[in-house]
């Protein structure tokens, strides 16, 4: 995968009813290696990455480029929401898209606040790329992923047998005035 070329990078911080969506900071770091080295975050993603090999990998500002998005709420750090270019992906139907990911700590999941950041993230997408559709894969047996896509708007494509388990992916088309989300952020 790769980021998303050509798009004007950072935008405006966009703020949601409860959320703002803004380009990571070096204070994101000590999250951003939380969530990657947690259990309970990854236990749909192939496990978890080693804490001591991410303190000495990771960059000062992790995960910086185009598409990339710190979820804050009240000033900290809650998750991550990420657009970026499929060039590679056991599905073919992906590949060329638009990848929607996210990541949030434990404490925040069960809240919608996924729901509320990816949505502002696909709005911003969809003014900055218009016109583009986008995929999201997950692991079947993540009920929770599975819901988020079903209320994303994602439709399933496929089904693959990926990384020891049943991957589902899903499409989203371009938003039309009928079918665009009711929930529309504020830029700040």
């Amino acid at each position: 995968m790769r980021e998303l070329a050509g798009v004007p990078w950072p935008p405006r911080p966009i703020r949601t009813a409860r959320l703002v969506l803004r380009e990571p900071e070096a204070r994101d770091r000590p999250v951003f290696v939380a969530l990657l080295a947690s259990p309970e975050v990854h236990s749909y993603l192939g496990g978890p990455q080693d804490r001591d090999e991410l303190e000495q990998a990771l960059p000062e500002v992790p995960e910086r480029w185009p598409g990339s998005f710190v979820v804050e709420l009240d000033g900290a750090m809650i998750g991550h929401v990420l657009l970026r270019r499929v060039t590679g992906h056991r599905c073919p139907a992906a590949l060329g898209s638009a990848d929607l990911g996210y990541l949030f700590l434990p404490r925040a999941w069960g809240l919608g606040y996924a729901a509320e950041a990816c949505v502002a993230a696909l709005d911003w997408f969809d003014g900055v790329l218009t016109g583009e559709q986008v995929v999201l894969t997950t692991q079947s047996a993540n009920a929770a992923s599975m819901r988020l896509a079903g209320k994303l708007g994602f439709c399933e494509v496929e089904r693959v047998e990926a990384w020891g388990a049943e991957q589902w992916l899903g499409m989203r088309h371009p938003p039309t005035a009928i079918t665009r989300p009711h929930y529309h952020p504020r830029m700040a």
